[in-house]
């Protein structure tokens, strides 16, 4: 059970992408290939890392969810605000 689970957790894993795998058992994982250097061991220098840009997604990610909750809060303390008689707008009528 043990082992159909570690081979299945390592096919999980090497989907995932990254991982450096042992040549002689396909389900033994070494370990997740990480860049921590700037510089190769000669002294090259590697390229830049892909920037991924989520653009108009981030944005809509971000911003409606909090506007949405920010306007559900103002709306709520608002009504709050006047069933107490903290605050309630004065209705003046100028008609002259």
């Amino acid at each position: 059970m043990a082992a159909s689970v570690g081979l299945y957790s390592a096919r999980l894993a090497a989907r995932a992408g990254g991982l450096l795998r042992a040549t002689g058992k396909p389900s033994t994982v070494i370990g997740v290939a990480l860049r921590t250097a700037v510089t190769t061991s000669t002294g090259a220098i590697h390229p830049k890392p892909e920037k991924v840009s989520f653009g108009l997604l981030r944005v809509f990610a971000v911003v409606v969810p909090f506007l949405y909750v920010g306007t559900l809060i103002s709306k709520n303390f608002a009504a709050l605000l006047e069933e107490h008689d903290i605050f309630v707008p004065e209705d003046d009528d100028d008609d002259d």
